[in-house]
């Protein structure tokens, strides 16, 4: 199943370009509304961290796209003169008391930050709290550091890939 224009996702996009929504932000959001309901709020946190909003309606309305950790993370190494690479685990404190520590701040606080702050201003955009589920392999490591995640669906992609599957079969191949 390639999810492309033609498909029946169930899922109406209302951005001013639709074609260029990735079917993965497609499929987080019917698998999304479909589980949860309207408003609700993916964060995917992967290459990217991506906010897709679904209305009330079921309706994809848009969201917000911003580097992932390891994308930041790898920024800092590459980019730096003398910053080291760290592994992803959150700090004991926000406040580092070495490079390391201070570098994991940022990353893991910050992202949680970034999403709590992110999820705020689009739940003032809708006029109502969504529901605010995170996916992707990064999730774990932030989840536990964010206000407003209530929901930790790790297959999420491929439950809207297998809904769109669903509305597209052919009975006659089943």
């Amino acid at each position: 199943l390639i999810v492309g224009p033609g498909i029946k996702t169930g899922v109406s996009v209302a951005t001013d370009n639709p074609r260029e929504v990735g079917a993965d932000r497609i499929m987080n959001a019917l698998g999304a509304f479909s589980r949860y309901g309207g408003p609700v709020v993916v964060v995917d946190f992967g290459t990217s961290t991506n906010f897709d909003v679904v209305s009330a309606d079921g309706e994809f309305v848009g969201g917000v796209i911003g580097p992932g950790i390891q994308v930041a993370a790898a920024s800092l190494v590459s980019r730096t003169a003398r910053l080291p690479r760290v592994e992803l685990v959150a700090p004991p404190s926000v406040i580092g008391k070495n490079t390391v520590e201070c570098i994991q701040s940022a990353l893991i606080f910050g992202t949680a930050d970034m999403v709590d702050g992110i999820v705020a201003r689009i739940s003032d955009e809708l006029g109502a709290r969504p529901t605010t589920v995170a996916t992707g392999g990064l999730a774990p490591i932030v989840i536990p550091h964010s206000r407003s995640i209530e929901h930790h669906e790790p297959w999420l992609t491929l439950e809207g890939l297998r809904l769109v599957h669903a509305r597209n079969a052919d009975p006659a191949d089943a």
